[in-house]
């Protein structure tokens, strides 16, 4: 089996982030969940619930996602696949072990968890995220030829892969400059369908205007971005 760390970027999720990390599979060698600035007891319950908490003050989802990374490059023995999930329960953990299969089994590097509607609660994507997505991945099949159908926080990738593709968005922007990145490194990629549930709690993006305009911005910005390069 090969060694697979998880990494959960989380901001006040006192109510979900235990759920999260009890219904992960026991492949998973650590759990790794990065407190954004949370002032509930999201870093208490998952503590709790056997995860490796770290913190990192800087608010933004690429933020967290950088600090695990950060911190699993510290280790003495690297992992073979990262795997990024959310900590508000939306996705089901235990799908952890379809989405990694076509990386174990056919050597894939990259391997997206997409949000089909046949396999969506109702409500579980507000109708902004469904245009936003759509819109999105049509500029990317536009622009660059891309198969992907969805955004998809969680999502599996080789870890050197992962480095070789020199992260940087801090915000917004992270899952689709990680989609972007493989596109033009040529990685070999493919998508999963996921199952989708509406989430503990309020999203900080798609549930406030403000985010949701930042979030569709930098998703754009990154679209064009890569366009010219």
């Amino acid at each position: 089996m090969p060694d697979v760390r998880v990494i959960i970027p989380a901001y006040n999720e006192e109510k979900s982030i235990a759920k999260v990390i009890k219904e992960i599979p026991e492949l998973v060698s650590e759990i790794i969940v990065v407190s954004n600035n949370s002032t509930d007891q999201t870093v208490k319950n998952a503590r709790e619930a056997g995860a490796t908490v770290l913190s990192e003050q800087r608010k933004g989802y690429g933020h967290a996602c950088l600090c695990g990374i950060n911190y699993v490059g510290k280790q003495s023995k690297r992992p073979d696949i990262i795997v990024f999930i959310d900590g508000d329960y939306s996705d089901y953990p235990e799908d952890l072990t379809k989405l990694i299969r076509p990386i174990v089994e056919e050597d894939l590097d990259l391997v997206i968890g997409a949000r089909v509607k046949d396999l969506r609660e109702p409500g579980a994507m507000t109708p902004q995220q469904v245009f936003g997505n759509k819109l999105a991945t049509y500029l990317m099949k536009l622009l660059f030829g891309a198969r992907f159908t969805d955004l998809g926080p969680f999502r599996a990738i080789k870890y050197e892969q992962l480095l070789a593709l020199s992260m940087e968005d801090k915000t917004y922007g992270w899952t689709v400059e990680m989609q972007l990145k493989a596109l033009k490194k040529r990685l070999a990629y493919t998508e999963v369908p996921v199952r989708y549930k509406k989430r503990i709690g309020v999203s900080k993006v798609s549930g406030t205007v403000k985010g949701t305009i930042f979030a569709g911005i930098k998703i754009l910005g990154w679209i064009f971005k890569y366009s010219f390069r």
